[in-house]
């Protein structure tokens, strides 16, 4: 039985044992401009998956690579937004921490790109991932994980609090800290 799942850029198949996502064409593109840009994007999502791993973060084992499709392994598990608390929530801070550690930013830091399985994260989605070892890309980072708590968990507090622990006990530096603080601030100042 295949499963599939459509989402902006891609869609994803999920078999018992291993999941294709194949970004899909966009239409609006020359074809031959479109296939290029997808080769790339597979590509470089391909190799951050691998580069996190190496850093230390649980990832799906990539299996093969082709034009515009990624087969990697199936984390089987449940989604990290349906088994939240604070203990997870520090976890998911260090490995933040981690990746950015490596210089990479997920670009999509959310309960719902992570898994939980057998007692580790995992983290999927690479697809708006990049390099970057600019502060002002980690803080933002780390607001895309903030936003989420804030819009999925009543005790979004405590467990960004748990979050921002995590992040500085696995490595990550108080001047990203302070970068998030400014954003927030940016983001309270807009919605007025």
């Amino acid at each position: 039985m295949v499963k599939t799942y459509l989402g902006g850029e891609a869609e994803v198949r999920i078999y018992e044992d291993f999941v294709e996502k194949i970004r899909r064409r966009k239409r609006y593109r020359i074809p031959e401009l479109d296939e290029e840009i997808r080769k790339k994007r597979t590509r470089t999502e391909a190799r951050i998956i691998s580069q996190a791993r190496r850093a230390g973060v649980a990832t799906p084992i990539i299996f093969d690579v082709e034009n515009d499709k990624i087969v990697m392994e199936r984390i089987k598990g449940e989604e990290l937004k349906d088994v939240m608390n604070e203990e997870l929530c520090k976890e998911v801070g260090r490995i933040a921490a981690k990746l950015h550690s490596a210089g990479i930013i997920h670009g999509d830091l959310t309960p719902r790109n992570m898994i939980y399985s057998e007692g580790k994260i995992y983290l999927i989605d690479f697809g708006l991932a990049f390099h970057s070892h600019e502060v002002e890309a980690k803080g933002v980072d780390l607001h895309v994980f903030v936003e989420s708590l804030k819009a999925a968990y009543d005790d979004w507090e405590s467990l960004k609090e748990a979050f921002l622990q995590g992040y500085l006990e696995g490595g990550g530096s108080e001047e990203v800290l302070e970068r998030l603080k400014e954003i927030e601030q940016r983001g309270r100042y807009i919605e007025r």
